[in-house]
């Protein structure tokens, strides 16, 4: 019963036989090479792949990954189900009282021959030994009765020699029983490596299936932290937004209304002196000087002029200011505040913090002088004593002791505009010997350069200048090594991108100094 529901599980659901060379597909489901090649190539027209067994769809023709295990599993069930061969002795011909095992057999005499009965045998060439074998009759030509030496090439048969002088075979290619079965043994040899390849070859498959599938991880994982980022980015912009039209629209409610109440006091002042302008007219009108002398308050209508001063000075702090319409502070602070998150979003991928850059001693030009803290660099004329030795640089140079060969990091220097001097990064195995050592002056360091009142980037002897306005003599250096990338930022304010090379790094990555007549030190 067990046996029975064995030999289901291993049956091809597209052939419905026992797995032959099985293959498993990404969804898990095992097909024997053939059948779900066979289903593939009709598939191809239609450009759309799908599984046999679960229906999942795939965007290309999907790889067909070997299933050790199975192959296995397959081979000792069939091993274990196949009916054992009888296992029949070969006896002397010539003992007929006793059965003993023959050693050799004769194909000349078509007997099997013991140990006794072969020392007693003739030696003559025509009597042909081989190993002791029931089927004599077999290795002897059917038509000449002679025992079959040859093969034919042309006709893939044995033959004897009759065949190959007056027979059939006549004029064919013929070669000896030997070395045909060498050939054949050769073929075996170039099949059995030809399979080993193609085992080897369908687990470099199924390697890089695997690393496909991490890198569709990683690229799934990028793509959702960005989306995060971005998503993070547009509340903060939005909220920030909604904070500056709110605080325009606030300023502009409590100027409105202290407009419109210097209005009203305008427009009651406006109908007081219309009315007494009125009363004034009046007066002009009448002819009778004794009445308008008699007139009330007279004196207070004829002055205007003391009263319009008398308004400009106890009235002057209700005036609105020129150019004071806004409060700008409020919203100028808000837009820096927007500056530092596109700064923080600019330097975020390196979040792990400042690298713990040390110099090391042991690599430094006998020109640079090293800070006890192993932090800054400094040229002088008198000369460090010591030892020569292969990993010294010179030309005034520096590495680090730390080198880095994945993941992110940065690390920010401070230095001066007198001399000349580098940053940047380099393989351990850059040349120590003449100009060609120079970070910046080979494929294996990369710089930023200071001399001559200019900025420049520079690689295997490849020079880009760099815009002549920077002000700050901060640098931030920024490695993202998985990426290939090693990036040069100006530390003002907001931080400001200068240049990023783009490689495939294959060696560890040192901090790498160059100083003349100054001095650089790492921060942090």
């Amino acid at each position: 019963m067990a046996s029975a529901d064995l030999r289901d599980e291993l049956l091809c659901s597209i052939c419905l036989s026992t797995y032959t060379d099985p293959v498993m597909l990404r969804c898990g489901h095992n097909f024997c090479r053939v059948c779900i090649d066979r289903v593939l190539d009709t598939q191809d027209k239609s450009g759309v792949y799908s599984c046999p067994g679960c229906r999942e769809e795939f965007q290309e023709r999907p790889a067909l990954m070997r299933n050790f295990a199975l192959c296995n599993i397959v081979k000792n069930f069939l091993h274990i189900e196949s009916p054992q061969e009888e296992i029949t002795g070969v006896f002397c011909t010539y003992c007929v009282d006793s059965p003993v095992s023959a050693i050799r057999s004769c194909l000349h005499c078509e007997a099997s021959l013991c140990d006794k009965h072969l020392r007693s045998h003739s030696k003559s060439p025509e009597h042909v030994l081989s190993d002791p074998s029931t089927s004599l009759e077999k290795r002897k030509c059917s038509v000449h009765k002679k025992i079959l030496e040859y093969y034919c090439t042309e006709d893939a048969a044995c033959i004897c020699v009759s065949c190959s002088l007056i027979g059939e075979h006549n004029g064919h290619n013929i070669q000896s029983l030997d070395v045909a079965s060498n050939k054949k043994q050769k073929l075996r040899n170039v099949l059995q490596k030809l399979i080993t390849k193609r085992e080897e070859t369908e687990e470099r498959v199924q390697s890089l299936e695997e690393r496909r599938r991490k890198a569709q991880e990683k690229a799934a994982g990028e793509v959702e932290r960005v989306t995060a980022l971005c998503t993070d980015i547009r509340r903060r912009v939005d909220d920030l937004e909604k904070k500056i039209l709110s605080e325009i629209s606030r300023q502009e409610k409590e100027e409105s209304l202290s407009l419109s109440a210097l209005i009203h006091q305008l427009e009651i002042k406006k109908d007081e002196l219309s009315r007494k302008m009125r009363h004034i007219e009046e007066l002009c009108n009448m002819t009778d000087p004794l009445t308008v002398l008699q007139e009330p308050d007279t004196g207070d209508l004829c002055d205007p002029e003391e009263e319009e001063g008398d308004e400009d000075t106890g009235g002057h702090d209700k005036q609105p200011h020129d150019g004071d319409d806004l409060d700008v502070a409020v919203i100028s602070h808000t837009l820096h505040t927007l500056c530092d998150v596109i700064s923080g979003i600019r330097s975020g991928i390196y979040v792990e913090g400042p690298a713990d850059i040390l110099l090391d001693v042991n690599t430094a030009d006998n020109n640079v002088h090293i800070s006890d803290d192993l932090k800054t660099a400094t040229w002088t004329r008198e000369k460090q004593k010591r030892p020569e030795t292969a990993e010294r640089f010179p030309y005034n140079q520096v590495m680090s002791r730390r080198g880095f060969t994945s993941g992110r990091h940065y690390w920010d220097v401070e230095s001066s505009r007198l001399g000349k001097w580098l940053v940047g990064m380099s393989y351990p195995s850059t040349d120590r010997r003449g100009q060609q050592s120079l970070t910046g002056n080979n494929n294996k360091s990369w710089g930023l350069w200071w001399y001559n009142n200019q900025y420049t980037v520079r690689h295997d002897r490849k020079e880009i200048r760099l815009p002549d306005k920077i002000s700050s003599d901060r640098f931030r250096i920024c490695l993202d090594y998985g990426a290939g990338q090693l990036s040069f930022y100006e530390l003002c304010d907001p931080i400001r991108h200068l240049h990023t090379f783009t490689a495939t790094f294959s060696e560890p990555l040192h901090a790498a100094l160059c100083v003349w007549h100054c001095s650089i030190k790492i921060l942090g």
